[in-house]
């Protein structure tokens, strides 16, 4: 039976440019949605803002109940 298309992901080092854009995305959107956006996985997202200490806004945490 044949597999659906699979989704390309980046790997590897990421640019000066997605790093911005992760910094820009990452405090007021979804980790998925970001990943998406960046074409990264969503443990990539997480460990690259987490090596930033990028945290959500209290806003966003509220709007997703849990803040």
């Amino acid at each position: 039976m044949a597999k659906g298309p699979k989704t390309q992901t980046k790997s590897g080092q990421w640019s000066k440019d997605d790093v911005k854009r992760l910094k820009v995305m990452f405090r007021r959107i979804s980790t998925a949605e970001v990943a998406s956006a960046l074409n990264r996985s969503v443990g990539s997202v997480s460990a690259k803002a987490y090596s930033f200490r990028l945290r959500k806004t209290k806003k966003y945490l509220k709007s997703i109940g849990r803040a």
